[in-house]
């Protein structure tokens, strides 16, 4: 392990309040890193070895300054099958012999298992990211990038050279990596998670059409930031789900989030029990076929976002009465938001407590943070704008931000065919700046 001599002192200071000393880090190797890849790993034996063969195409001189950090974890009580599989996975990675720095810890056998109040992604993803800054050659000028993976997933040939390049060129703090999740051809997992993917991937043109500061995509497995960041943000926080979302918008309050858009990472398309939402969630519910998952928050809601955005983010300081007329002029239902979100007191003290345009204009995004931005969204939809159809929505928002689309639609839910080229058409869409397209 790294000698403690060598830590910033806000590396030194974070270990010793927040980091535990419970979990050491197994099959350690002696030397330091400016990269560490951690990988979460809960009953993985049959994916994580595809994820490991995908880092190893990598170029090896970004390999061979990288550790990959697998956590293997469980709960106390969680099942026999699942500490079982979880036992095969780590004999697995004690007998590896490939060409990646690779090492693991064991949070999941009979000592080490996580208290059943904990044990979760965002616990597992923690005690890998800290100890991951124990790993770090602080001597070296180069970023100190910590990469959140997960083992179902796989990535591109390119995957390191390319998120280490822009983090350093462009003194990126955090970042999302583009993906593009997999699935086999003519399969009900397939046809899940083309819709599941074109729904993401519109609600994100929606907060880009709206000019949203939290204008990127919340999946975890595509997440990269900086020692410096992570430790900013308290760390990863122990939620059992979500963990990610929160994280990103912790991130977010530091610096914009950057999108890495020549890098791919692939998430799987599984069915999954391991959370409570998310895309397992939604590829079991869609398999389930307990409701009609075409369809998307109609695009009224993010033409009033993008309006209230624009008067409230306005570097015009607007007094309180003022902007509460103006969002009541706006839209009742968020009129009745800001009301419940104590709007007006809080807008106040921001006032009162802020000198300068910059600090307000900070304030400002710290308070219609992510979370609250998705409410709203949710607040119109139950109140004012209900969902509509899918393609119709992806449809209008295009015709919306004045990008053109060659697609011929015949149905509200066209057949699978036609829903592949709406996900390809999307992906390639928010692989440009649509910056200049979004003009009104």
């Amino acid at each position: 392990m790294n000698s403690t001599a060598n830590f910033p002192d806000y590396i030194k200071k974070y270990l010793k309040k927040f980091s535990s000393d419970y979990w050491k880090i197994s099959k350690d190797l002696k030397k330091v890193f400016n990269n560490v890849i951690v990988i979460p790993s809960l009953a993985e034996f049959d994916y994580l070895p595809k994820c490991i063969k995908s880092l190893e195409q990598n170029d090896k001189r970004f390999l061979n300054d990288t550790l990959i950090l697998v956590v293997i974890n469980n709960s106390v009580s969680s099942s026999s099958e699942i500490k079982t599989n979880n036992e095969m996975t780590i004999d697995y990675l004690k007998s590896y012999n490939g060409n990646l720095n690779l090492s693991f810890i064991d949070a999941s056998s009979e000592v080490n298992a996580i208290p059943d109040k904990y044990a979760g992604v965002g616990m597992a993803r923690k005690i890998g990211c800290d100890l991951a800054l124990t790993k770090f050659n602080f001597l070296n000028p180069d970023k100190k990038l910590i990469f959140f993976l997960d083992a179902d997933c796989i990535v591109s040939p390119d995957f390191l050279g390319k998120v280490i390049s822009e983090f350093n060129k462009k003194n990126l703090h955090s970042a999302v990596i583009e993906y593009e999740h997999q699935y086999s051809e003519n399969t009900p997992e397939a046809e899940a998670i083309i819709c599941y993917e074109i729904f993401l991937r519109y609600h994100r043109l929606g907060l880009t059409y709206s000019k949203c500061y939290y204008d990127y995509h919340t999946i975890g497995s595509t997440i990269v930031c900086d020692a410096e960041s992570y430790i900013k943000a308290g760390g990863m926080n122990r939620r059992k789900a979500g963990e990610d979302y929160y994280f990103l918008e912790k991130l977010a309050k530091q610096n914009k989030i950057y999108t890495i858009k020549d890098a791919l990472v692939f998430p799987s398309a599984r069915k999954s029990w391991r959370v409570p939402f998310g895309t397992g969630q939604r590829i079991t519910r869609h398999l389930s076929k307990k409701k009609n998952e075409y369809v998307a928050y109609n695009p009224e809601s993010f033409k009033v976002l993008k309006k209230w955005l624009k008067i409230f983010l306005s570097d015009k300081i607007i007094g309180t009465k003022d902007i509460i007329s103006e969002a009541k002029n706006l839209s009742p239902t968020l009129y009745n938001f800001l009301s419940k979100q104590n709007f007006e007191n809080d807008w106040k003290k921001i006032l009162k407590n802020n000198i300068s345009t910059n600090e307000i204009q900070k304030q400002k995004i710290f308070w219609f943070d992510a979370f609250r931005t998705l409410k709203l969204i949710h607040s119109l939809r139950d109140n004012e704008y209900p969902d509509i159809n899918l393609f119709e929505a992806v449809d209008q928002m295009l015709k919306m931000m004045h990008i053109k689309s060659e697609i011929k639609r015949d149905k509200s839910i066209p057949d699978i065919q036609i829903q592949k080229q709406y996900l390809l058409f999307l992906r390639e869409v928010l692989r440009k700046d649509n910056s200049d397209d979004n003009k009104n």
